[in-house]
């Protein structure tokens, strides 16, 4: 048994968003996400064949999703889930404080 916390170790510096394996068993994976005023590209779109379980810990971002007029804004506790093969991209995350995500990947 080992215990760790959500929010140790993150970089004072973030060049590139951080994406952290925290378990991966079966057909799940749990993992952190460190945004850092990072975004989707403008000309990419995650696609992904499994669906994915999110919730927003600190920070805040916008989700735009392909066939969803609005964006979807999250702040800290905000949750939502992404079915398989649903386009979607970040188009902000919080400039002035790393943005916390915690992903489950579930295939």
């Amino acid at each position: 048994m080992k215990k760790d916390n959500i929010f140790s170790r993150v970089p004072k510096v973030i060049p590139d968003e951080i994406f952290e394996t925290i378990v991966l068993s079966g057909s799940i994976k749990i993992e952190r996400i460190i945004s850092d005023g990072h975004t989707t590209p403008e000309d990419s779109w995650y696609d992904q064949d499994h669906d994915e379980w999110v919730i927003l810990l600190k920070g805040i971002a916008e989700i735009t999703f392909e066939d969803e007029p609005q964006p979807m804004t999250l702040k800290p506790g905000d949750y939502v889930l992404i079915p398989a093969f649903t386009r979607h991209r970040v188009i902000r995350t919080d400039k002035k404080q790393p943005t916390i995500w915690l992903a489950i990947h579930l295939s």
